[in-house]
């Protein structure tokens, strides 16, 4: 990353940049005369600089109406200059290098902040942000859980990621942030479910009206099951399917997926979706689980059957020395008491003979050993590769009519699925505000959402690939993993 960051040159927002990003914002066919009303900067209420290597926020209070400020992918350090933009409702810090939430305090109507991808260990100074909607934080050093509770304050958040920090890894994550913001309608870019809300209830009313006790019997008992079944899963191949984490990893950093649920039919979607998903997530883990089993079977049938092999033959060959052994001490024994020459030449010959038998003794034994294991070797490969072809040949889905099998081809048909029918409600909708473009039913935020239909339709394809290309990635580390297996 230092190496990166070496390699590029550290700009400061001054007037060019400024004057360049407004002019660039503007359409090609105005004249010059619109243009330059374009480009007054008291008329500007959005303005993007990202990915401009900025270093310093400086030069912006002459654009005192500005209500959107794209600052993400800069390197920027730390959060200032921003005093003036009293009207700023989205802003954009996403993909910097800002160590500490600061230099917000005037910015009371703020309804979507950005955080994400940065170096904040803290969540602090944001007590004067109560028209705040949106906060994502997630890919940061946050580490102390309890820390969210300061959340508390902020009295209209309804969406919050916090995912990527450390502190997502407490097996009490969920429940203890749901626990303590009990307004939050998504987190981690997944609608808070009813059945996290009612299982925190039934902890409360049972373990009395102590959050912190609560949370403790869940920690405790999530981390147990961890303990006992995390090592099993992995060896499995099958770790993290049997929860919602594929499903949610899906979502992550797709900022607009939480924007598009006011719409008609939308959270519906976002219901139905989910829950079918990590049904298919759930069978394909516990069809890993019955695949391990057989390969641990056949396995532990290999080692057995070698044991078997080698103990018979150290057996045999322990049997061969000791009938030598005796042998030759009975010939010993012999040319002792008899003290004759003649029979001490005859008794030699015999010895080398007794010999030359123990060694063709020994090397027929080798022979055997080398062909019982050859033979073993040769049924556990093909054993094993019925077993391996089988498991990729069922989670690929390679048969369409072996139905019985949930695959990840199954995960995709539901993602595409859940993009044709958002795609047809976005649609509906763009339609619906062509004949009335001022339609209030929608929030604001929505409505700019919508403004171009271009870009509404492309983030919404840009999402449904990411989402694709990380369902072929889990399916791609499963089957890497049974063939490196």
């Amino acid at each position: 990353m230092s190496q990166f960051l070496s390699s590029i040159e550290p700009n400061i927002i001054d007037d060019e940049m400024v004057q360049k990003a407004i002019e660039e914002k503007c359409p090609e066919d105005l004249g010059d005369l619109a243009r330059r009303e374009c480009t007054n900067w008291k008329f500007v209420t959005e303005l993007q600089l990202s990915f401009k290597s900025i270093l310093q926020i400086d030069n912006l209070w002459p654009l005192e109406n500005l209500t959107k400020l794209q600052l993400d992918n800069n390197i920027i350090e730390k959060i200032e200059g921003l005093q003036s933009l009293v009207h700023l409702v989205w802003l954009d810090l996403s993909f910097n290098n800002i160590d500490v939430i600061e230099g917000l305090d005037t910015l009371v109507k703020l309804q979507d902040l950005s955080l994400y991808s940065n170096r904040i260990s803290k969540i602090e100074h944001m007590d004067t942000l109560q028209e705040l909607q949106i906060f994502s934080i997630g890919k940061n050093n946050l580490t102390i859980l309890e820390d969210v509770v300061y959340l508390r304050r902020l009295k209209s958040l309804r969406t919050l990621n916090l995912s990527g920090n450390p502190l997502c890894n407490e097996e009490h994550y969920t429940l203890f942030v749901v626990a303590h913001l009990p307004s939050l309608v998504y987190l981690d870019f997944k609608i808070v479910r009813d059945s996290t809300v009612r299982f925190l209830h039934s902890l409360l009313g049972k373990l009395g009206s102590s959050i912190s006790q609560s949370l403790c019997f869940v920690a405790l008992r999530a981390s147990s099951l961890q303990k006992s079944g995390s090592q099993k899963h992995t060896t499995a191949f099958v770790e993290y399917l049997n929860s919602s984490l594929l499903f949610d990893s899906l979502y992550e950093e797709d900022r607009e997926a939480a924007k598009l649920a006011s719409l008609p039919g939308v959270e519906d979607l976002l219901q139905a979706y989910p829950c079918w998903f990590v049904s298919v997530c759930e069978n394909l883990y516990n069809y890993g689980l019955e695949e391990y089993e057989k390969r641990e079977a056949e396995v532990s049938k290999f080692y057995k059957r070698l044991h078997e092999i080698l103990a018979v033959n150290q057996e045999e060959s322990k049997r061969i020395i000791s009938d030598f052994k005796s042998r030759n001490q009975r010939r010993l024994d012999e040319l002792y008491q008899a003290g004759s020459g003649n029979l001490a030449e005859s008794e030699r010959a015999q010895g080398k003979e007794d010999i030359h038998q123990l060694w063709d003794a020994l090397m027929t034994l080798e022979a055997l050993v080398s062909n019982d294991l050859e033979e073993l070797l040769q049924d556990f490969k093909r054993s094993i590769d019925v077993i391996a072809s089988t498991f990729t040949e069922n989670i690929q889905g390679i048969y369409p009519f072996h139905t019985m099998f949930c695959t990840f081809n199954q995960c995709r048909d539901l993602e595409n699925e859940h993009h044709e029918k958002l795609m047809g409600i976005v649609i509906a909708t763009l339609e619906k505000l062509d004949m009335d473009p001022f339609d209030e039913s929608l929030p604001d935020d929505v409505q700019r959402l919508f403004e171009d239909k271009n870009t509404i339709v492309n983030i919404i394809n840009t999402s449904h690939s990411i989402r694709l290309r990380k369902i072929d990635k889990r399916e791609s580390d499963m089957l890497c993993n049974i063939y490196q297996w």
